[in-house]
């Protein structure tokens, strides 16, 4: 009861203060008490936090040291040095040792930090410690690239890889053209099929690469380039740097994506390619006459419609022009001219839309009116005899052309021999029968291998003629016209027979000789400019010549026995008939052997000495070789050597070679196989200087094309070199080259022989007898100090001229570059000398230019040479590392590569089932 009144009297009084406050204060006092409350407990909380932490400041650092382990030392050295401000960093900047190199080295890592990293490092940090790492890296780098570029040996590089990689290369895409060919039916297809075409013909050849993702793909290209980096850097940066991840990585991109990307994109450019060739050949002018062979020959529509709107842009602003007098006449010749160009033009995008393209030589040969060709004229020009021999052999009348052509040389060869015998009897000196010797000799082997009863096969002419020949070998001293009787029968009978020229010109050859003449439109025949026909009584140009140095005085009759050995190598002066060795000729040093002979016949027994060079050695084996072709594959003859050819060790296993191949040659066996081969074995040991029946370069000349077991057509060009033979390097590598662009494999020996002669004759003209010395200079000089730093100032002038990134080259416009096409074809074709358009023809000459500038035409062919070209660089700069394997796990992904592999495995499987 009491509580009761004891909480009805609280609540009243509570009340009443509720009333009374809200009279006297108003409505807004709860507010006010409310704000009061907040302030008075903020305040003690302020209070009791500023009295703990004072205190708890106190305490810690009272017992700090009692209860706290204490701090390591590098905390507060870091701390230290991170607040001290940064050093400068030295920088050594000798990279290669040459100061002309170094100077713009350091300015291409200047511009490439400047661009490809300063610009967006400095918004992160102002540092420069960061990018001083990154320059000495890159600095490191260079100097074990330099390093390392000293101890390598870049001749074989230069004159070998090069050429064989290039040759290779140009090799795949004449197969590729092949196939699409046998394809479509048509001279071309599309830019795609070629490519991919191309490609599965790689494979085909490398057998275990392919570099078509590379090519085709610009992320793997990508990719590739980054990995290719990495493994340089790795064996180029000291192991600390090539750990430092972030650093490597920053070089790694730099070095791809900077440098090397943008070089390859611009070498693999066909219209920077195009624009290249022209200023290389700037100094020669254009030819009307190439230039619409060009537009004639054109396949692609984009080429001709330049032209066309270039032509017609010209009219209009000739019509344009008021002029009078002269100069009216020739504005109209020019317009005239134009007009021309344009019709051509439109004539040929019309046939080319309309799908009726038709090969000249099929329309000729089937519709066309050809033109005639007499007889003496084949016979005297090169192009139009290699036809006519091709036909005479495959209707078995080969030996009274070969007849007809030998006599040729014959007369040439013995008008020679006797004028230089008039002039030496002038002089008072006598040769006489030596020389009419040589003569009979020359002449006596013609009968015997053409006219007599044991020639096989014979040349059928009338008995009177080849008895009064042989009566007059056997009585009378041979002179220059002693054929002339049976070589004019030869000749009308070459003519007139149907089985040789009128059938001839009934053949398609005939027809392939008018097209290589450029005489398919042309009716009357168009003899050489500078003269070459002569009358048949002359000499034809590029004639086979018979040497009579050749053909040995010994009678067949002799039954002889040789033996024969290399006895000793001494080393004296020059001195060829009294001691063997090392010699020396005014300034040429060459070895000479000492071979003891052996002759035995029914009634004496003799001994002798002679003495031999290597170079005679060659030139003999060439000779028999080219007589007896199954020697070759018999004989083989220690391998020439260009450079320290004049070692004692090298000296000592060539003569144990030369002594091997001496005792193969006289084996009994062998000349019972061969038994005219006697005659040269014993010309060649007689004891008497020997006589070369080879020049200089010639008898130096390995095969066009050397046998070897595998198809060459699906290996690499340098399948076809022998190693051991380093001799005449510009002639094999021309030569090689001249196979793969004009396609000579399928053509005889005969025209090989003249190529090879044109080729010496430009070798000696150009470089005389120190070839190889000039190759050897001109190595050194492409790797001299003052070249290497011209290179890389042109690098840094391209990327960065006048010191600024270059901006992207805008595309330039389709019509400007398909013009530009047309002019590189042209200046192509301009600048081929006539006397090789004469040799090998004016038709096969145009394919071939024409092939070579159609490769350079597409961007992922392009880009497959240069990385060729970037691996066998890699592969000679390290050769003790194994990149040729890294090259295949890192092209291995390639589609192209697992279908080869997929199609071998499927053209296994059989043979694996029957075992």
């Amino acid at each position: 009861m009491m509580l009761t009144e004891t909480s009805l009297s609280i609540w009243g009084w509570g009340s009443l203060g509720v009333v009374l406050s809200l009279i006297t204060f108003g409505p807004f006092v709860i507010f006010y008490l409310a704000f009061y409350i907040l302030c008075f407990v903020g305040g003690g909380f302020v209070v009791t936090l500023l009295f703990g932490k004072t205190n708890s400041e106190k305490y810690l650092e009272q017992c700090e040291h009692s209860f706290l382990p204490p701090t390591s030392t590098g905390i507060p050295k870091c701390l230290e040095e991170m607040k001290r401000e940064a050093g400068t960093i030295k920088i050594d900047r000798r990279l290669t040792g040459a100061n002309i190199i170094d100077e713009p080295l350091q300015q291409v890592i200047q511009f490439s930090l400047r661009d490809y990293v300063q610009y967006w490092y400095y918004t992160l940090s102002d540092d420069e410690s960061f990018l001083l790492e990154i320059r000495q890296t890159l600095q490191n780098a260079l100097i074990q690239f330099a390093t390392r570029s000293k101890e390598i040996d870049w001749q074989p590089y230069f004159t070998t890889r090069i050429v064989d990689d290039f040759g290779t290369h140009l090799r795949v895409f004449r197969k590729a053209q092949q196939k699409i060919t046998e394809k479509d039916d048509q001279v071309t297809g599309s830019a795609e099929d070629l490519v991919e075409t191309f490609f599965e013909v790689e494979v085909e050849m490398e057998k275990d690469v392919c570099r078509d993702l590379v090519c085709t793909s610009p992320k793997d290209e990508e990719g590739f380039l980054r990995d290719l980096c990495e493994v340089l850097l790795y064996l180029l940066l000291p192991p600390g740097d090539f750990q430092n991840k972030t650093m490597r990585y920053f070089v790694r991109e730099i070095l791809a994506q900077g440098i090397l990307l943008p070089l390859i994109n611009q070498l693999s450019d066909p219209d920077y390619i195009n624009q290249y060739i022209i200023w290389m050949i700037r100094e020669s002018n254009c030819n009307y006459e190439a230039f619409m062979n060009i537009i004639k020959l054109s396949d692609n529509i984009g080429e001709l419609e330049a032209v066309r709107d270039k032509a017609i842009e010209e009219l209009q602003y000739l019509r344009s022009l008021d002029t009078a007098g002269d100069d009216i006449n020739t504005i109209k010749n020019q317009i005239n001219s134009l007009l021309f160009v344009k019709k051509v033009c439109d004539s040929r995008i019309q046939r080319l839309q309309s799908g009726k393209e038709i090969n000249t030589v099929k329309l000729a040969a089937n519709f066309g009116k050809l033109c005639t060709v007499p007889l003496a004229s084949i016979l005297v020009d090169n192009v139009a005899l290699q036809f006519f021999m091709d036909y005479m052999q495959q209707t078995g009348g080969q030996a009274h052309l070969f007849f007809w052509m030998t006599v040729e040389g014959y007369r040439v060869t013995a008008q020679q021999q006797l004028q230089v015998l008039l002039s030496r009897q002038k002089d008072g000196k006598h040769q006489t029968n030596q020389t009419k010797g040589l003569l009979r000799a020359a002449a006596v082997g013609i009968y015997d291998q053409y006219l007599s009863e044991k020639a096989s096969p014979r040349v059928i002419v009338d008995d009177y003629l080849v008895a009064k020949l042989a009566d007059t070998l056997n009585h009378e001293d041979p002179t220059p016209e002693i054929f002339d009787d049976i070589q004019r029968k030869v000749y009308e009978l070459m003519l007139r027979d149907e089985r040789f020229y009128p059938s001839f010109r009934q053949n398609a050859l005939y027809v392939r000789m008018l097209a290589e003449l450029d005489m398919l439109k042309d009716p009357s025949f168009r003899g050489s400019d500078d003269g070459d026909g002569e009358s048949f009584n002359g000499s034809p140009t590029g004639s086979i010549n018979l040497s009579l140095d050749d053909l040995s005085n010994v009678s067949s009759d002799d039954l002889i026995q040789l033996h024969a050995y290399i006895s000793d190598t001494v080393y004296a002066d020059y001195d060829p008939y009294a001691v063997a060795g090392v010699c020396n000729d005014h300034g040429k040093t060459y070895a000479l052997y000492a071979i003891t002979v052996h002759r035995r016949n029914l009634n004496s027994e003799e001994m002798w000495k002679t003495y031999r060079r290597y170079s005679d050695f060659h030139d003999f084996h060439m000779r028999i070789t080219e007589q007896f072709e199954n020697l070759s594959s018999i004989l083989k003859l220690p391998g020439k050597k260009t450079f320290n050819n004049m070692d004692r060790d090298f000296l000592e296993k060539r003569k144990k070679d030369l002594n091997a191949y001496l005792q193969l040659l006289l084996t009994p066996e062998m000349m019972k196989a061969f038994p005219v081969l006697a005659h040269y074995v014993y010309d060649f040991l007689e004891n008497k200087a020997y006589s070369k029946g080879k020049g200089d370069f010639a008898r130096k000349m390995p095969p066009l094309i050397p046998k070897t077991d595998s198809d060459p057509e699906h290996c690499r060009v340098s399948a076809q070199l022998d190693d051991t033979v380093d001799d005449n390097i510009p002639l094999r590598v021309m030569l090689l080259l001249m196979d793969e662009v004009f396609d000579l494999k399928e053509r005889n020996q005969w025209l090989r022989r003249n190529i090879k002669n044109l080729l010496q004759q430009l070798i000696r003209a150009t470089y005389g007898d120190t070839i190889n010395r000039k190759i050897v200079d001109h190595v050194d000089w492409m790797t001299s100090p003052e070249q290497v730093a011209d290179l890389v100032k042109r690098f840094r002038d391209a990327f960065w001229p006048n010191g600024i990134l270059a901006e992207a080259v805008p595309c330039r416009d389709k019509a400007i570059r398909m013009r530009t096409r047309i002019a590189g074809k042209t200046k192509l074709l301009s600048i081929m000398p006539d006397e090789l358009k004469h040799i090998i023809g004016a038709e096969t000459t145009r394919k071939g230019i024409l092939r070579v500038f159609e490769m350079f035409q597409h961007n992922q062919l392009n880009r497959r040479m240069v990385y060729v070209f970037l691996e066998g660089f890699l592969e000679t700069l390290f050769p003790q590392y194994k990149f040729r394997e890294l090259f295949n796990k890192l092209h291995s992904r390639s589609m192209q590569m697992q279908k080869y592999k997929q199609k071998l495995q499927t053209s296994q499987a059989p043979s694996l089932q029957k075992r």
